[in-house]
C-alpha cells in the first residue's frame, strides 16, 4: 500500500488587497450571471411558445391518434432545449447539472419510444421548466438590467453630465420630484454616490436572481433524486464489490505463499524423516523436530490470517477488546479509549475494526510518531472513530493512497473519512459510520 504520508506542499493564493465588495462589479462573475439573465428573457420567450404550442397541438389532436405521437415528439424537443440550457448554466453560471437518464424504451419499435416518453417524468419536468422560467425570466431579466444600467449611470453621471447642456440646453438631469435640474457640485456628488451604492450592490442582486435559476435548472433539468440515488447505490455496490474482490485475492495470496507454502515444505520434511526412520533414527528425530516448529509457525499464519479475516475476539467481546489487542501489536504506543453503551450492527462492528486497523498500520509504517491515541465514541446515530498521531503529518486521501481506498470503503456504507494532517503533524483522522444498532 503506497504511503499516505507524503508531505505535500500546496501554493497558497496571495490574497487580493483589494476587497470583495469593490472587486465583485468588474469580476468576470458578476458579467457571466449578469449575461445569463439576459439571454435568459429571449430564450425563454421561445422556450414558452414552444411549450404552449405543443401542448395547445397536442391536447387538441387527442381526439385522434396524431396528438399522441405530437406530444412525444414535443417532449423530446423539450428534453432537447434542456441539454442546451444545462450547457448554458455550466459556462455562465458554474453550475455542472448531470445529465438524467436518457429514455429507454422496454422494446424497439416507435410506439415502445412514445410510450417510454410519455411515461417519463424527465420529459414532463423538461417542458414545465419551458413553462415556469418564462414569468421568472421576465422579471429577472426587466429587474437586473434596469438596476445595474442605472447604477453604472448615476455613477458615472460627472463624466457625461456636458451632454445636457451641449445637446440638450439644459444644465443637467432633472429630478421628478420637483422639477429642479442637478447641477451643483454636492448634487452631482450625490448622485454618483447613490450610483456607487448601487453599483455595489448589484453584484449580489444577480447573484441572488441567478441563484434561483440554478435552483430551477437542478430540479427540473437533472436527474430525480430517486435516480440519483439509486446511481449512488450502484456505485457504492461496485465499490464493495471490487473491495471483496481485492480481500479475496489477499487471502489467496497470503495462503498461496505462506501457510499453503509452509505446509508443503513440511509434508516433504516429514516424508524424508519417514524414509530415515529406519537408517537413521538421530536424523529422522532432529527433521521430525524442524517440522515441529515449521508446524508452529504455520499455525501462527493462519491465525493472523483468520485474525485479519475477522477476529474472535471482535466476535466474543466486542470493540474495545479487540482495538485493546490491535494496539497491542502496533510499534507505536497507542492509548485506546472506547465509550459504547451497547454494540452496533455486526457489520459496522467489523468495518470500524478494519477501519482502525489500517489507520493505526499508517501510523507504524509512515508517521514517524512517538505515540498515538485511538478514540471510539457514539453521536446520534453516528459511530466516530478517532486516531490520533504525534508524527510527521502530510497524510491526504489523493488517488493512490491508503486512505483514498479506506474513504471509498466508507462512503460505500454512508460514512465519511475527515483527514486533518498538516505538514509536520499532529494528524487526526475521523471516521464516521452509521450506527445501525
Amino acid at each position: 500500500m503506497e504511503s499516505a504520508y507524503t508531505p505535500q506542499p500546496r501554493p497558497r493564493p496571495h490574497p487580493s488587497r483589494v476587497p470583495v465588495a469593490l472587486r465583485a462589479p468588474v469580476s468576470g462573475r458578476t458579467w457571466r450571471e449578469f449575461l445569463y439573465l439576459l439571454l435568459s428573457y429571449p430564450i425563454a420567450c421561445l422556450m414558452f411558445v414552444y411549450a404552449v404550442g405543443v401542448i395547445t397541438v397536442g391536447a387538441g389532436l387527442l381526439v385522434t391518434f396524431l396528438g399522441i405521437p405530437v406530444l412525444a415528439g414535443g417532449l423530446a424537443g423539450a428534453r432537447g432545449l434542456g441539454v442546451l440550457e444545462r450547457a448554458r448554466a455550466r459556462a455562465l453560471l458554474g453550475l455542472e447539472v448531470a445529465a438524467p437518464e436518457p429514455v429507454r424504451p422496454a422494446k424497439p419499435g416507435p410506439m415502445a419510444w412514445i410510450g417510454a416518453v410519455l411515461k417519463s417524468g424527465v420529459s414532463w419536468r423538461h417542458l414545465l421548466y419551458c413553462l415556469l422560467h418564462f414569468p421568472w425570466a421576465i422579471f429577472a431579466f426587466v429587474f437586473s438590467l434596469t438596476f445595474w444600467t442605472l447604477g453604472w449611470l448615476l455613477l458615472t453621471y460627472p463624466l457625461w453630465r456636458w451632454t445636457f447642456p451641449a445637446y440638450l440646453g439644459q444644465p443637467g438631469i432633472q429630478l421628478w420630484v420637483d422639477g429642479r435640474y442637478v447641477d451643483t457640485p454636492a448634487e452631482i456628488g450625490l448622485v454618483s454616490g447613490t450610483g456607487l451604492l448601487l453599483v455595489l450592490a448589484g453584484p449580489w442582486l444577480i447573484r441572488g436572481l441567478t441563484q434561483v435559476d440554478r435552483v430551477l435548472v437542478q430540479g427540473l433539468l437533472g436527474p430525480s433524486s430517486l435516480a440519483t440515488r439509486v446511481s449512488q447505490l450502484e456505485s457504492d455496490r461496485g465499490v464493495v464489490v471490487d473491495t471483496a474482490a481485492a480481500d479475496l485475492r489477499r487471502i489467496e495470496r497470503d495462503l498461496h505463499d505462506g501457510a499453503q507454502a509452509r505446509l508443503v515444505s513440511l509434508a516433504m520434511d516429514l516424508g524424508l524423516a519417514k524414509e530415515k526412520l529406519a537408517e537413521d533414527p538421530q536424523a529422522a528425530a532432529k527433521m521430525v523436530d524442524e517440522a515441529h516448529g515449521e508446524v508452529k509457525i504455520a499455525l501462527q499464519e493462519l491465525r493472523d490470517l483468520a485474525r485479519g479475516i475477522h477476529p474472535a475476539i471482535l466476535t466474543d467481546r466486542g470493540l474495545g477488546p479487540a482495538l485493546s489487542a490491535l494496539a497491542a501489536r502496533c510499534t507505536v504506543p497507542v492509548t485506546v479509549t472506547v465509550d459504547l453503551d451497547h454494540r452496533p450492527a455486526a457489520a459496522i462492528e467489523g468495518i470500524a475494526y478494519f477501519t482502525a486497523s489500517e489507520l493505526l498500520q499508517n501510523v507504524s509504517k509512515h508517521a514517524r510518531a512517538g505515540a498515538a491515541t485511538l478514540d471510539v465514541w457514539r453521536t446520534g446515530d453516528r459511530l466516530m472513530v478517532l486516531v490520533t498521531d504525534d508524527g510527521r503529518g502530510g497524510a491526504h486521501t489523493d488517488d493512490g493512497t491508503g486512505l483514498a481506498g479506506l474513504s471509498e470503503r466508507l462512503t460505500a456504507v454512508e460514512g465519511l473519512l475527515i483527514v486533518d494532517s498538516p505538514v509536520g503533524g499532529p494528524t487526526h483522522i475521523t471516521a464516521e459510520l452509521p450506527w445501525r444498532g
